[in-house]
């Protein structure tokens, strides 16, 4: 199934397309109900917030709903205040550098990505030449203006406006921006904010109730407020739109209704407290579809404070490239649950890693006494300390051996472009060595000087190139062949180098069907190496 991911949640004045898709869905649009947002009922305004949720609720009677109710209220009271609406506009662009995508209306401030929704629908005149303007949320996190949000809500805008519930608005300076874990904070020319308390995204737990408040689809349906539970906490991995390699993942899911717009807006406890920003949503149309997306606040709060101080983050690494660890990693380490996070290779020959002794194919399973189950974790434990820092890290090796190092951290590096290499096939004529190896599943070739040519393959990445992998094999979805994101070349089996295809088959010939073992692979197109463990089938040919 084909998953669609919405993360620029920030959309314009659609408030003619918003009326056309309220009116289709049978509501009408009337801004005594719409807006502006009526406050709370006198006989629950005053009465003080309730702590459901903050203890199990075994041995004693369920609260009444009107207590909960009074909760959402009283949260809401309190957390409005603080929430802003962010409007971005980017520079204007000269008129022959303007296109126009056919059929697709020309809503003001409509992000193209949403633009497939709206089509059919009569075409609005468009703003005025040259300007794009999108929209979103924030929240402010100081009596003196500054503002926390999401970077990608004010990416490419030259002009950032601020508006506050009482309907003020303000000129924001852009502080600084971190699209690593896009994050942005922004300040106003202000005093006597009402500012949001931030809480303890730890301690949040899956089925806690929370709040989501934002500007959904723009200035027509601003301040909203939603409500629903904690779905899961430490979601990554998600194919976003302009992530990389080095992004910090880490989601509390919702299913708290988010849509474009609220993006950079407060996800809140029952107790007031900010412990996400609302960033993503996961929909088959753009709007939605109950699965959204926060980055912690935890998380947030240690970006925040050094764009406050230095306008950027710096950040420390242990120099190397991981992946959570999988079923076949915890089992050949010896571990009792399926967590860690497995070392494929080291970032440069000067690593601290490298020096340390720490080696690809380990299994990180704690730093600093502190458990590490997935890759998010491990970045969080280390990204924002200071490079020279000196931290333990303790590995899991095969047959669940472990040892602890010591090391100092480095600072990070930028990230590395990929490159694109040949995806041509391979014949047994062009190259009689081929050959298949039914245990792994997979057809193998030698890297030849023509090979390596092909796929640009630097000196120390001679191996076996993958051409083919059986889709019903071990080796499916773990090695690449061309044209499917590889080609992989295969560079030793358990340390053992594998030059040739009767390298590769004696190297296996002594395992039994079921056993794991540990390839060392170069990806062609990545220029990455990485570990990749596989449980091998019943044929050893």
């Amino acid at each position: 199934m084909k998953s669609f991911w919405r993360t620029r949640l920030t959309a314009g004045a659609v408030a003619t397309a918003c009326a056309a898709a309220l009116a289709a869905a049978g509501l009408a649009q009337r801004s005594s109900v719409l807006y502006p947002a009526q406050p709370a009922a006198a006989d629950t305004a005053h009465k003080p917030m309730s702590t459901v949720g903050a203890a199990p609720l075994a041995g004693r009677p369920l609260p009444p709903l009107d207590e909960l109710s009074a909760t959402f209220a009283a949260v809401s009271e309190r957390v409005k205040p603080s929430v802003v609406y962010i409007t971005a506009t980017p520079p204007e662009r000269p008129l022959a550098e303007r296109g126009t995508a056919p059929d697709a209306p020309t809503l003001p401030g409509l992000p193209p990505e949403f633009r497939q929704f709206f089509r059919g629908l009569p075409i609005i005149p468009d703003m005025p030449r040259g300007q794009g303007t999108s929209s979103g949320s924030g929240f402010i996190i100081s009596p003196d203006g500054y503002i926390l949000t999401n970077a990608h809500v004010i990416d490419g805008a030259d002009r950032v406006t601020v508006r506050l519930l009482d309907r003020r608005e303000f000129k924001a300076k852009v502080v600084g921006r971190d699209p690593t874990t896009d994050i942005a904070v922004v300040k106003i020319d202000a005093a006597g904010l009402t500012s949001a308390r931030l809480g303890d995204s730890d301690a949040a737990r899956v089925g806690d109730w929370v709040l989501a408040v934002g500007n959904p689809l723009g200035e027509n349906l601003t301040f909203t407020v939603t409500q629903g539970i904690i779905s899961a906490k430490g979601r990554g991995q998600l194919a976003l739109p302009n992530s990389s390699r080095r992004s910090i993942q880490d989601f509390i899911q919702t299913d708290a209704a988010i849509n474009p717009g609220n993006s950079g807006g407060p996800l809140v406890n029952v107790r007031g407290e900010v412990i996400g920003i609302n960033t993503a949503i996961a929909s088959p149309t753009g709007f939605n579809a109950g699965y959204g997306f926060a980055v912690p606040i935890n998380l947030a709060r240690a970006v925040m404070d050094q764009l406050i101080k230095t306008g950027r983050v710096e950040r420390a690494a242990l120099g190397i490239l991981v992946r959570d660890a999988s079923p076949e990693d915890a089992e050949y380490a010896g571990l009792r649950s399926v967590s860690g996070v497995l070392v494929q290779d080291y970032g440069s020959d000067h690593s601290p890693a490298k020096r340390a002794g720490i080696q690809p194919g380990d299994v990180i399973v704690s730093v600093d006494g502190k458990p590490v189950e997935y890759v998010a974790q491990l970045q969080e434990a280390i990204a924002f300390r200071k490079p020279g820092d000196v931290v333990s890290v303790e590995v899991a090796r095969k047959g669940g051996r472990r040892e602890t190092v010591r090391m100092p951290l480095q600072r990070a590096e930028e990230d590395r472009p990929a490159s694109v290499t040949g995806t041509n096939e391979h014949d047994d004529d062009a190259n009689p060595a081929r050959g298949t190896v039914s245990s792994v599943g997979i057809s193998v070739v030698p890297a030849n000087e023509a090979t390596a040519r092909e796929f640009a393959l630097p000196a120390d990445a001679r191996g076996l190139v993958v051409t083919e992998v059986d889709e019903s094999s071990p080796a499916s979805g773990r090695l690449a062949a061309p044209g499917s994101g590889g080609p992989d070349v295969i560079l030793s089996v358990e340390d053992t180098p594998v030059p040739t295809v009767e390298a590769l088959r004696s190297a296996l010939r002594d395992r039994k069907p079921g056993e794991i073992v540990t390839l060392r692979v170069y990806n062609a197109p990545s220029k990455v190496r990485r570990v990749e463990r596989v449980r091998l089938g019943g044929d050893r040919r």
